[in-house]
């Protein structure tokens, strides 16, 4: 998704970088992300608003990630979220399928996005859940929340078809129904690999989305992950 400026640090939300570092954590794991994991690791750990235990599991991941061979990583992200209706992270596949529903939810929350000055790349679907983290990512702390508590029954579905996959991006999902005010279960940790090099350098990649096309900095968006019924006359409540 791609953003207008950066906003002052003053209008972002606590917990809106570890949004923006979870969402990219979901996205495919090419060369770009993998450049850029000591730098989400330090932001998670500058938020400091996950639980020790999560971020652990976090960090597991993250390194399995840096060290595995590109190929391999890659190849298992596609076989993990492109194989199946269960651990889709398109939400509309497990709220609407493919019934007609479908088409205009995505209208509905691609004009949300637009609402608040964010564009989606050409290849992304509004419901693509990296996408909705960083919209989320800009709106306060409370509506932020309440979109999650709002999606949490699929952020569960997902999150248990990634446990009985045995998967690390369960800790992702997991990590997201905390913030949630849900409860996830905890994930085994595996004896990392190979040690994540701390020296890394790079320049910092997610620092906000904008909250422009907002009516006044930090302004709610109305979101909603299901279409509204309209009434007899034709309006939506």
């Amino acid at each position: 998704m791609a953003a207008p400026t950066t906003p002052h640090a003053a209008q972002r939300a606590p917990g809106a970088l570890t949004l923006r570092v979870l969402s990219a954590l979901l996205g495919y794991p090419d060369a770009r992300q993998r450049d850029n994991l000591a730098e989400m690791r330090r932001l998670l750990r500058q938020e400091s608003v996950l639980s020790p235990t999560r971020m652990q599991e976090i960090e597991a991941l993250m390194t399995r990630l840096q060290a595995g061979d590109a190929i391999d990583v890659e190849a298992a992200y596609v076989e993990l979220f492109d194989r199946g209706r269960a651990t889709s992270l398109h939400l509309f596949e497990h709220v609407h399928g493919d019934s007609r529903e479908r088409g205009p939810a995505m209208i509905d929350l691609g004009q949300t996005y637009q609402s608040a000055g964010l564009m989606l790349k050409e290849d992304e679907l509004p419901d693509y859940l990296p996408a909705l983290l960083e919209f989320v990512s800009t709106q306060p702390a409370r509506q932020a929340k309440d979109f999650l508590a709002e999606i949490a029954h699929i952020l569960k579905a997902i999150f248990g078809a990634l446990r009985e996959r045995d998967s690390g991006y369960a800790s992702l999902v997991g990590a997201l129904l905390e913030l949630a005010g849900q409860k996830a279960d905890a994930i085994p940790v595996p004896a990392p690999e190979a040690p994540l090099d701390e020296s890394w350098a790079e320049p910092a990649a997610f620092d906000g989305c904008s909250t422009q096309g907002q009516a006044r900095p930090g302004q709610p968006q109305p979101i909603h992950i299901v279409r509204r019924a309209q009434n007899a006359a034709g309006v939506t409540p």
